[in-house]
């Protein structure tokens, strides 16, 4: 950091000396640590361009179409690039779809059928799919009111696979093995490609016609393969966090075989129908570039991600994953201990923002979720967390969890105006 910029930082955002020290050293801790993500980047990058370039990627794929979306170019080359990106078969890439967890859940209601029944092997899976199993809620439509099964295989202490229970618990019944790539809002690390095409093999060793799905939300360009290219049937997620590179406006995606794809296809709208309809609304130039953007995109928030935790482990806070690990998504949580610690965190991270920085984000009970939830999101697009956001429930042990930025730069000011909240309000110590 030089000194005009930290003159600037400390004269027009009132950031304090003690602050930025903290921020700064910690960033010339790490420095070394950017190189291998940036290759990372770098090959993802060339990835995605062979796609846009394999697939012929024209103006005319960036145009409208109306009605029933009948040959809809933008639509089916969007569709294409997205398979070979992810090695798959086929793939539905879609602005109906609202968010991951209507991605998932179209996955999941898709393929599975009364009688059959699915294995989360990563615990308990994120909050919003509680309703859509059926553990949590009054059911409206969940997969328990249709019969299909659910058995939970938790994480071994250490946050890895318990292959010996999950072995016990595949039965007859079983169709699917499920997994959360990402940590959700649990104390884990992310699942890497190599924890990922561990379990795929294990389950396939076991029963070959057993589906294995991944949830890959924030997990998207974190490493050079993706679990599609491990050995997993289908994956889904969203084009607000990763895979939109910030400029997609809403969307979800899932990727796979094509039999799956197909069922899914009718679930998303009906049977005999599947993916053939469905408008894009015009928005397929900006889900095409923020693809593009994507990698790089990605590699700021996980450079961001890894100076959060840096700085707060220097303060004697304990986060998860520790700077030096090895990385599956974008996520970085620290566990501050209280409430009032968690509202200043993401406090900070609103007033750090480009939209909205003068609003002070306060806990409220979000739909979906079990208990009150935190949100920091001044965003571009509405609940887009591959910007700069920061979220948590308000539940012991009191974890907050960051993930996004644009780029890097905006995501270290992230870093900042946290610790400067956390600094004003006595709730930190240097």
């Amino acid at each position: 950091m030089n000194d005009a910029t930290y003159s600037f930082l400390n004269e027009e955002f009132g950031v304090t000396k003690e602050v930025l020290d903290a921020v700064y050293n910690a960033e010339s801790e790490i420095k070394d640590l950017f190189a291998e993500v940036d290759e990372i980047s770098t090959y993802n990058q060339y990835k995605v361009l062979k796609a846009f370039q394999k697939n012929r990627i024209a103006d005319k794929h960036f145009g409208w179409n109306t009605g029933y979306g009948y040959d809809d170019p933008g639509r089916e080359a969007i569709e294409k690039v997205y398979a070979d990106i992810f090695h798959t078969e086929a793939a539905l890439v879609r602005p109906i779809i609202v968010n991951g967890t209507h991605a998932l859940t179209l996955t999941l209601t898709g393929i599975l059928r009364p009688g059959d029944e699915l294995i989360y092997c990563t615990g308990k899976p994120y909050d919003t799919l509680e309703e859509v199993i059926g553990i949590r809620g009054e059911g409206k439509g969940s997969m328990k009111e249709f019969g299909i099964g659910y058995r939970q295989v938790d994480l071994t202490p250490d946050g890895k696979i318990d292959f010996e229970a999950l072995k016990e618990a595949i039965n007859e019944n079983t169709r699917m093995v499920s997994l959360q790539r990402a940590t959700g809002y649990a104390w884990r690390k992310a699942l890497t490609i190599k924890e990922i095409e561990e379990v795929a093999s294990f389950v396939k060793g076991i029963r070959s016609d057993i589906i294995v799905m991944a949830d890959n939300c924030y997990g998207e360009f974190l490493e050079t393969l993706e679990p599609t290219d491990v050995g997993v049937d289908v994956i889904a997620g969203s084009l607000i966090k990763n895979p939109g590179g910030g400029l997609a406006l809403t969307g979800g995606y899932i990727a796979g075989r094509k039999d799956l794809i197909d069922s899914i296809s009718y679930r998303m709208t009906s049977p005999g129908i599947g993916g053939e309809c469905g408008l894009t609304f015009g928005q397929s130039r900006t889900m095409f570039q923020g693809l593009f953007m994507a990698p790089h995109v990605v590699n700021g928030a996980l450079k961001g991600a890894m100076l959060c935790g840096q700085v707060y482990r220097n303060l004697g806070f304990e986060v998860c994953p520790e700077p030096e690990d090895k990385r599956s998504d974008i996520i970085q949580t620290v566990k501050l201990g209280s409430g009032e610690a968690m509202v200043a965190f993401c406090q900070g991270i609103q007033a750090a923002a480009p939209v909205d920085s003068y609003v002070s984000p306060e806990p409220w009970d979000m739909p979906g979720y079990e208990d009150p939830v935190v949100m920091a999101a001044g965003a571009f697009v509405q609940g887009s967390s591959i910007e700069l956001s920061a979220d948590g429930p308000i539940r012991a042990p009191y974890n907050v969890y960051f993930q996004g930025g644009l780029t890097y730069e905006h995501s270290k000011f992230g870093v900042i105006k946290s610790l400067q909240a956390l600094y004003d309000k006595g709730l930190v110590r240097f």
